[in-house]
């Protein structure tokens, strides 16, 4: 069934227009522009007009830890290595398959309802296998949000069992998902070597050799904290970016995430070799990371999308919350109002995401997959009406997405997710907890 979607305002090209429309069929864009002209060029089209609001393209999500969002409000105010062994380290051990699709189907709801349709979850709790990872992508499915699985390859000692793998067991595992998954449009695998600190340099170029073969991106924490790049330096004399590029590693498939502690020639390295970046402002400052000098990095060359990291470091998973903190946070640390713009901030949200993913979203253009979100122009967040775009960039509150469509699927709608509802999603929470009580 083809569908018509228009509503008061369309965000098309750049810009809000009162009289736009977007045709959707099997689960594609194929047209946009002009209601009249869309109403006349598919008259048989199953026509759907949402009053008072406006469409939009869903946001993505570069990097997410969904299982982390169980452990929200855990080890708070903490010092980084304090909070990872309070929460992290504390909790896996407790957290079986079940506990690992309830993390998802948390992480996952919550995001859909703030307009995410696309998010790359950055997952290592693998307990030496796949099963955690299928119930990953079960949760996903369940609910109907548009999942890049960033299978991690980690080989650090010092990490929790169910992290660990042998690289031989790291890449078949990561291979056979891969295959298993290709062509489905709803699910990609991509190759995820944890760090340079937490994935050996083995591991890391293998996890780079399997993302060749697969013709994807791979994921890799970079120079998040400054213990990271002293250890590097001591372990192998270059800086983060240059001991990468040493290892044959830094290309136009690299998603570094943070990106902290680069110096100026790691910057313009990075840059030159087309490199991305998945940035988390939020979870940087709740961690007291440091501030990434996005300016500099978008001049040398770098795609900048943005993340959430985990709802544990964060602590919400809004990318319209990322939106606004990129700015605010890259305009006080540079004393300069115009270093990062709204619109900048947008694409970065949106279709810088789907770019650095290699999947058709984050734009409303045709041959883009259907997934949007209809916002509501009336919330008083977005009063007034006259600066719309500025004011969803920088002041709307989550009340007012209304409804977020995936893939020509309506998914969240009237305060409640169709698919899941957020009161089992809930439940689930509470029982999982109080089981954990007894363990604690």
């Amino acid at each position: 069934m083809t569908k018509l979607f228009t509503a008061d305002y369309v965000y098309l090209n750049g810009e809000f227009r009162n009289n736009g429309a977007i045709v959707e069929e099997g689960g594609v864009i194929v047209a946009a522009g002009d209601v009249a002209d869309l109403t006349a060029q598919y008259p048989h089209a199953e026509l759907v007009r949402w009053e008072g609001q406006a469409i939009v393209p869903g946001t993505v999500n570069a990097h997410n830890h969904s299982f982390q969002s169980l452990l929200r409000g855990i080890a708070i105010d903490k010092p980084f290595l304090e909070w990872r062994d309070q929460a992290l380290y504390k909790y896996t051990p407790l957290l079986d398959e079940e506990a690992i699709y309830t993390g998802a189907l948390l992480a996952f709801g919550e995001m859909l309802r703030y307009g995410v349709t696309t998010v790359c979850d950055f997952f290592y709790v693998h307990n030496g296998g796949t099963a955690y990872d299928e119930a990953v992508i079960r949760a996903a499915n369940d609910l109907g949000i548009r999942l890049v699985l960033a299978r991690t390859m980690y080989d650090w000692d010092g990490a929790p069992i169910a992290y660990r793998e042998s690289i031989p067991d790291a890449v078949e595992r990561t291979r056979a998902l891969a295959k298993k998954y290709q062509g489905n449009p709803m699910v990609a695998i991509h190759p995820a070597p944890h760090s340079p600190h937490a994935a050996s340099p083995e591991m890391i170029q293998a996890g780079h050799r399997l993302a060749v073969e697969l013709d994807t991106p791979y994921h890799i924490h970079v120079a998040e904290e400054m213990f990271e790049v002293e250890e590097i330096l001591r372990d192998y004399g270059k800086r983060p970016i240059h001991y990468l590029d040493s290892l044959g590693v830094l290309d136009e498939r690299m998603i570094a995430i943070h990106l902290v502690w680069l110096d100026d020639s790691e910057i313009a390295l990075a840059g030159s070799r087309k490199a991305s970046l998945a940035y988390c402002p939020s979870s940087n400052m709740f961690l007291a990371d440091g501030i990434t000098r996005i300016p500099d990095l978008v001049q040398a060359g770098v795609t900048v999308s943005l993340g959430t990291d985990g709802a544990c470091s964060n602590n919400r998973i809004s990318v319209y919350e990322e939106m606004r903190m990129v700015a605010m946070l890259q305009k006080v640390a540079r004393l300069d109002g115009t270093c990062v713009t709204a619109k900048q901030a947008y694409r970065m949200g949106t279709e810088n995401g789907g770019k650095a993913l290699r999947l058709p979203v984050g734009t409303l253009d045709i041959g883009q997959y259907a997934d949007f979100a209809a916002i509501d122009v009336h919330d008083l967040s977005l009063a007034p009406r006259q600066e719309l775009f500025a004011n969803m960039v920088y002041a709307m509150q989550p009340s007012a997405v209304k409804r977020v469509v995936v893939g020509g699927r309506t998914v969240y709608d009237a305060d409640d997710i169709l698919t899941v509802s957020e009161r089992t999603i809930g439940s689930r929470v509470d029982a999982l907890f109080e089981r954990l009580s007894k363990h604690l």
